[in-house]
């Protein structure tokens, strides 16, 4: 959340010329059947006053003025704002009346998926609890237990964290929620994606079967996750500060700056950062579309081209292992535009704006399609943005800015998801196989001590990470999470649930994310890999051990000999025995 610190005009302006600026602030304001009158500053308890006073906030945000009164009265809600609105004080002003200092356990949970906005929100809680004995923690993936099972066993009172980790700590029983009173989905519309779904209901299981008050707070609520909410909510109601927007966003419209011989790392930086589950990059000319595809094939992705150099039949069969999830990059000319239908396409990346506007919305048009959310994002140089911006303007579109990843910044996210991806792993992990991996810690140290030999452990790092890129995550596809909701709605009895139950003290979650994952998809990657890849942060089961692939190939070894039929008779049926 960011807010001004230091507001002196409000210190001196009449409440009402306040709530009048308020006011104006909200145009476009859609909220819940039965509304409840917004609060002002002067409307709070006194405790709560002061808390903001020492947050540096003398007046409060719209959101915060007409989403404190449902929270108050402890309704399940969804608020849609946008970024920087002031979100995070409104779920963290309610929870100063809801929690109990004098009962030291985990009474409010939020949810994030970034190890930055658990951090953020810490920062902030801690700033407003400052005073009231309520302790506060944050548990995220990428760093060490200790500090965190420290926290944890000394009864913090709010926690913050990312899904995985959360999970993490709940499988190893330094974190309980019996006592638990609020939940926050923050960030929801990326919290209720398919990469973190899994994890979401596996936590689910974890809270009480009484009735706790949750919220979600997003900039945006596609339909899936409209969809989803109520899963997670019980009656809930929307209040979606829009600003004159529809706040069911499906398309994102965003571009980069770049220089143009700087677009090809660009463009690998920007697809480390976004990590799309799939996406066409459009290009203007056949030479791009080869050399494109080159250099993402040479960092390790899976991408294959798609020009007018290929023959309808060469073009079609491209077009089919898009479809069924055997290709997770497509780069292609305006061939690729008109008149074909990829499901659940994620994202639509311009490496150069087309050469007229009409080609821009076809381009775009390839993603956001049935109801799923979508991502176009446009690379331009300096006269390229002009262009763009007369392509915004005639079609009367929003076009954001988006800074251009830096180098530091893709080190950063892969080494999150890569320490993520390697922590679903070893929760993965039989006894046994912990034995063995116990072997080698002694070696690891001794790499990692030495300037010289720790690029050993790069190159086994870089090992894994490109079996990550290579493989290919399962896409949002909306019918697939109401598949989900509706095996889930049933009773604690149904086979998925029982499944999802059984596991051993060493933190094994069993086998049940194996069965979401796309038969295509390479045996040592589960349906939660997208979320380890697209959130920074995964859930149980992001990797298998090679003991998983083992239990997949099975079911192939059971069918060989039906497909010898040594004898030819009777159908094959006596092999079965």
């Amino acid at each position: 959340m960011t807010q001004e610190p230091n507001m002196p005009e409000d210190a001196v302006a009449p409440e009402e010329d306040r709530a009048a600026r308020v006011a104006a602030e909200i145009t476009g304001i859609d909220e819940p059947e039965d509304a409840l009158p917004s609060v002002q500053f002067a409307d709070l308890a006194p405790r709560l006053q002061e808390a903001c006073i020492r947050a540096g906030w003398q007046s409060l945000m719209p959101v915060q003025a007409h989403a404190l009164p449902y929270l108050f009265d402890g309704r399940d809600l969804m608020v849609q704002s946008r970024t920087g609105s002031g979100k995070t004080g409104a779920f963290l002003l309610p929870l100063l009346e809801r929690l109990d200092p004098a009962e030291a356990s985990t009474q409010a949970l939020v949810l994030v998926p970034t190890r930055e906005l658990a951090l953020q929100v810490e920062h902030e809680a801690r700033t407003l609890f400052e005073g009231t004995g309520l302790r506060v923690a944050a548990v995220y993936g990428g760093v060490g237990y200790g500090k965190q099972n420290d926290a944890l066993r000394e009864g913090a009172h709010f926690v913050v964290g990312t899904p995985g980790r959360v999970l993490d700590h709940l499988l190893r029983r330094t974190m309980q929620l019996d006592r638990l009173r609020a939940l926050t989905f923050d960030e929801a519309d990326r919290m209720l994606s398919i990469g973190f779904y899994p994890d979401m209901k596996e936590i689910q299981r974890y809270l009480p079967k009484r009735r706790i008050a949750t919220c979600l707070f997003s900039a945006t609520y596609p339909p899936h996750v409209l969809n989803l909410a109520g899963e997670f909510l019980r009656e809930p109601q929307m209040l979606s500060l829009s600003h004159s927007q529809v706040h069911v966003a499906q398309t994102q419209h965003m571009f980069c700056e770049s220089k143009p011989m700087d677009k090809d790392r660009a463009l690998i930086r920007l697809l480390e950062i976004e990590n799309p589950s799939s996406a066409i990059i459009f290009c203007n000319t056949k030479a791009n579309v080869h050399y494109i595809t080159a250099v993402l094939q040479g960092f390790g992705y899976n991408a294959d081209e798609l020009s007018a150099d290929l023959s309808q039949s060469k073009r079609e069969q491209v077009l089919e292992r898009l479809r069924n999830n055997e290709v997770r990059f497509l780069v292609a000319t305006d061939v690729a535009a008109r008149g074909i239908d990829i499901p659940a396409l994620s994202h639509v990346i311009l490496y150069e704006p087309p050469e007229d506007r009409e080609s821009y919305i076809h381009r775009a048009g390839r993603t956001g399609r049935a109801g799923a959310v979508g991502t176009v994002i446009s690379l331009v140089d300096i006269m390229q943005k002009l262009e763009l911006q007369r392509i915004a303007r005639h079609y009367r579109m929003d076009i954001a800015h988006r800074p251009t990843p830096q180098d530091e910044d893709v080190a950063r996210v892969v080494g999150d998801r890569l320490t993520a991806l390697l922590e679903g792993a070893y929760r993965q992990c039989t006894g046994l196989q912990r034995e063995r991996i116990q072997r080698f810690t002694d070696v690891a140290r001794t790499l990692a001590a030495d300037e010289e030999q720790v690029v050993l452990l790069a190159m086994l790092l870089d090992e894994k990470y490109q079996q990550s890129l290579h493989a290919m995550p399962p896409r949002p596809r909306p019918q697939r999470a109401s598949a989900s909701r509706a095996v889930d709605s049933e009773s604690d009895t149904a086979p998925r649930r029982r499944s999802r139950g059984r596991r051993d003290d060493e933190g094994s979650t069993g086998g049940d994310e194996r069965k979401t994952a796309p038969r295509t998809a390479p045996s040592r990657t589960t349906a939660g890999a997208e979320g380890a890849s697209a959130h920074e942060d995964t859930g149980a089961g992001n990797m298998q051990t090679a003991q998983d692939g083992d239990e997949q190939r099975t079911p192939r070894k059971r069918r060989r000999p039906r497909r010898r039929k040594p004898t030819g008779g009777d159908n094959g049926t006596s092999h079965d025995a």
